[in-house]
Parts: C-alpha cells; sequence; structure tokens
C-alpha cells in the first residue's frame, strides 16, 4: 500500500472508521476488513475482486453499447433528414421535364401558353397528391390563421373584414400551414 503522511490508506480507513462508530458496534470488525484482515481467506477475496473487474468491464462494454446506439441514431436521424424529399422531388421529376420540353419547341404565343397551363395542371397534380391544399381567400371572411392582410381597403362593394384580391396564394400540408395568403381586406364602415 502507498504511504500518505507516514500513513497507510488503510490506517487512515481504520482510524475513520474508529471515530465514525462507536466501540462494540462492529467498529473493530470493519476496521479489520478495512486493514485486510488474515481471517478473510484470500480465495475469497480473490473472487471478490473478480466478481469487482467482471462487473466494472460489464459498465465499460454497456457504456460502449449505448454510445455507439447514440451514434448510430443521430446518423440515421441525420441520413432521414438529408433524404427525407427525396420521395418529394421524385413526384416533380416530370414537371421539369415538361417544362424543359416546352422550353425548347419554338411556338406563337397561344401555343405556348396552352403548354404552360397544362404544366400548371400537371405539377397542381402532382403537389395535391402530396397533400398540398391551397388555403381559400377571394371572398371569404378574413382569418388571421390562413391570411396575412397587406392592405386594408375601403369599400361599399363588400362586407367589412372580407378579403377581396389575394396577392399571393397560401397553401396548407394537410391540416398544417406552410403559408398564409396575401390578401387584401375590405373596411365597410356602414356594414
Amino acid at each position: 500500500m502507498a504511504k500518505a503522511n507516514g500513513r497507510s490508506e488503510v490506517e487512515k480507513v481504520n482510524l475513520d472508521l474508529e471515530h465514525e462508530l462507536p466501540p462494540g458496534d462492529g467498529a473493530e470488525s470493519a476496521a479489520q476488513t478495512a486493514a485486510g484482515d488474515s481471517s478473510i481467506p484470500d480465495s475469497e477475496l480473490q473472487k471478490v475482486k473478480a466478481e469487482r473487474d467482471s462487473l466494472l468491464d460489464r459498465l465499460a462494454r454497456t457504456q460502449a453499447e449505448f454510445e455507439n446506439a447514440r451514434r448510430r441514431t443521430v446518423k440515421e436521424q441525420q441520413e432521414f433528414r438529408d433524404y427525407a424529399a427525396a420521395d418529394t422531388i421524385k413526384s416533380l421529376l416530370p414537371v421539369l421535364d415538361s417544362f424543359e420540353r416546352a422550353l425548347q419547341v419554338k411556338s406563337d404565343a397561344a401555343e405556348f401558353r396552352n403548354g404552360v397551363d397544362l404544366i400548371y395542371k400537371q405539377l397542381q397534380t402532382a403537389l395535391g397528391k402530396l397533400s398540398l391544399q391551397p388555403v381559400a381567400a377571394k371572398g371569404e371572411p378574413f382569418d388571421p390563421h390562413y391570411h396575412e392582410a397587406i392592405e386594408m381597403v375601403e369599400t361599399t362593394e363588400a362586407p367589412d373584414h372580407q378579403v377581396i384580391e389575394e396577392l399571393q396564394r397560401g397553401y396548407k400540408l394537410k391540416d398544417r400551414l406552410l403559408r398564409p395568403a396575401m390578401v387584401k381586406v375590405a373596411r365597410n364602415p356602414g356594414k
């Protein structure tokens, strides 16, 4: 045992135990046990040390397994975030192809407009399959949950707080708002 200030670690433990426990309450036996009394066989001591070493080894292995599982989970989450949009993008590729074909064709303005209309419908269909829905705006009562008022317009032609013009369409994905509709709202003091 290493000596510290002229006393071994075991002697320090013995003194501490003697001060903490009153005589006759096991202080002597605790001190003898801590001192490595010869009444405990070496084989039993070796057995306890082997068990301790085994438990420490199991603890180290369990900690390593936990750390590996944590790293694996973080990696899987990052991969999911990186590739979560893959299916969405895949469904939009035909629309991109249609735009490229439309831009390569030399035609008059009316045919070009018809082609762009078809592509727009194709895009709406693809986004509809992904549960994207436009927010109803024009003619609806103003709802701050779904509309963003850009301007209040004094008018007698529409009821008070009715959306009279949609400047930018809003969208919901299933029940979650992605973007509010930017609107002009009527202010009708007479109604």
